[in-house]
């Protein structure tokens, strides 16, 4: 006779069968949405971005099965190109994991807005020749910065972002509309 049978008792729950289901039952009464949120998929990650100066848009898988995929930088680092010459350059993997990061946890499934990737070094003297740049030695020169905008978001609310992240530098410019984030130090303006 089994465990359980004696006296036309039901047989006992194990433990680990009672929280299996447990847990499946209160997955069931989660809306949808709050599941996709409890199991995100880290085995790929995507990056949305709207060049505002060229009008181009970008949805790259840049990292699946645990590396990164170089046809989806190749595409990031062509979107992300100094837009006065068209000079396109290595945007750095930590600046792409940063900009991830920042739309994921805005949940931006629209993207981001690019105002401003990639400079070349003579782009980035003449913008400071005119005054419209100030850092001479700007990260935008070296693929390590980016001044964007989300848009439906409070500009507010992607600096405190950014600034959680700790990922870098993190600029805000009202008045412009934008944030920049680099992969330098951790600091702020």
């Amino acid at each position: 006779m089994r465990r359980g049978d004696e006296g036309g008792r039901p047989p006992m729950w194990r433990r680990r069968e009672l929280l299996k289901f447990g847990a499946g039952a209160a997955a069931l009464l989660l809306p949808l949405p709050a599941l996709a949120r409890t199991a995100p998929r880290e085995n790929e990650r995507t990056l949305r971005l709207y060049n505002l100066h060229t009008g181009e848009t970008l949805k790259s898988t840049f990292w699946a099965q645990g590396r990164y995929l170089p046809e989806a930088q190749a595409e990031i680092n062509r979107i992300l190109r100094d837009h006065y010459s068209d000079e396109v350059t290595e945007i750095d993997p930590a600046l792409v994991e940063l900009l991830y990061r920042i739309q994921s946890g805005l949940g931006a499934a629209q993207g981001l807005d690019v105002v401003c990737g990639y400079r070349s070094p003579e782009t980035n003297a003449e913008l400071v020749r005119e005054g419209r740049v100030h850092a001479r030695n700007s990260y935008h020169i070296s693929g390590q910065a980016l001044d964007f905008r989300v848009p439906g978001r409070d500009l507010r609310q992607v600096r405190k972002l950014a600034l959680s992240l700790r990922g870098g530098g993190v600029g805000y410019y009202p008045r412009s509309h934008f944030v920049h984030v680099d992969v330098g130090p951790v600091r702020h303006w």
